[in-house]
């Protein structure tokens, strides 16, 4: 009877904490809204990051070691994903042309609706897992399905016109044809209502993000069954999105060996859950299994990256003729360069 009373208390401190930092982070410091800069970015991707790992510390004194570690290793499994989330992210504001100004709203927009959504789509999973131990093995086989489909589909395969909820939108309101500021609506000159734009990327960001959490979800399932350390995990990897974002959009692109990494991460964990009434893979394995991947994957793409910057910076090496020594006056004695006659030279000053 007593943890129930300890895990009320968690979440009513991890319900605080959450609205403390979206007041602080999105009302507060950026009322405003503007393009990080790398400096901001960092700063606001350390603060979550240490952030979790105070929470994790709080989920060991109150929860227990096992439930610290089942909280980290989804932490560490959601935030990898995010920034996958990222390239997608990338695709999506290159189509519509929005303004780095105006990307934070998106992304704030964004995060407030993955906050909801994520915490639907975690209740109804729980109560299936909890209802129908089978359904252990669909979210299993739902994973290998992300897995087959990241190796087949390349990046360039999204298409944010194809969208399904944007041409469903378009055919109910009419959409202005440039964008009005940081606004989602407006009013033309005979005082109809029009979307701009800017809703629409929203629109599309929030169905992306119900795509990744259909493909991430099951994943923390195969860590913990317990929604709290679900769902913590899943929002706290969410709420440093926005940041994650302005610190790695320029260099998402140098991390080659990332997808690959993530792809082992989803199929070590959908293995983890299809086998789970064969053998139970303890919760430190699978977090050192995970960290070790990411880690490998990381630091596989920042030295490829190295690599690639000294061949560009190393010069071309001159070609020089064999047949010709560094000692011009040497060369002229053997006859290998003759003085010009008077006829060579009169023709040469004629070209000129």
């Amino acid at each position: 009877m007593e943890i129930p009373h300890i895990e009320l208390i968690m979440w009513s401190a991890f319900g605080l904490f959450v609205m403390a930092m979206l007041l602080l982070d999105l009302g507060v410091l950026n009322r405003k809204s503007h393009a990080l800069s790398i400096k901001e970015a960092a700063i606001w991707s350390a603060v979550w990051i240490v952030s979790a790992l105070l929470f994790s510390f709080a989920i060991q004194q109150t929860l227990g070691i096992e439930k610290a570690g089942e909280f980290l290793t989804g932490y560490l499994i959601e935030k990898s994903l995010s920034v996958d989330n990222i390239f997608v992210f990338i695709i999506i504001f290159s189509y519509f042309k929005v303004s780095p100004e105006q990307q934070p709203r998106v992304l704030k927009w964004g995060i407030l609706g993955a906050l909801v959504m994520r915490g639907l789509l975690i209740g109804v999973g729980a109560a299936l897992i909890v209802r129908f131990h089978w359904m252990t093995y669909v979210f299993g086989a739902l994973l290998l399905l992300t897995v087959a489909k990241m190796v087949l589909l390349d990046d360039d395969s999204f298409k944010p016109e194809d969208n399904p909820l944007l041409r469903l939108f378009r055919r109910f309101m009419p959409v202005s044809t440039q964008y009005h500021g940081e606004s989602f609506f407006i009013r033309d000159h005979v005082g109809r209502l029009l979307a701009t734009p800017l809703l629409l990327v929203v629109l599309v960001v929030e169905s992306s993000d119900l795509i990744f959490a259909l493909d991430s979800i099951p994943a923390i399932f195969a860590i913990s069954h317990d929604p709290f350390i679900v769902y913590t995990s899943n929002i706290f990897a969410i709420m440093g999105l926005r940041a994650l974002y302005f610190l790695l959009a320029g260099m998402a692109k140098h991390f080659h060996y990332l997808k690959p990494g993530i792809i082992l991460i989803l199929f070590f964990v959908a293995i983890k859950m299809l086998i789970v009434d064969l053998y139970k893979i303890p919760t430190y394995v699978s977090l050192i299994v995970i960290g070790v991947i990411l880690t490998a994957s990381i630091v596989a793409s920042l030295f490829l990256q190295r690599k690639a910057k000294s061949d560009a910076a190393e010069p071309a090496e001159e070609k020089s003729d064999p047949q010709i020594s560094r000692r011009p006056s040497e060369d002229y004695q053997n006859g290998r360069i003759r003085p010009l006659t008077r006829i060579e030279k009169k023709d040469d000053i004629v070209a000129r």
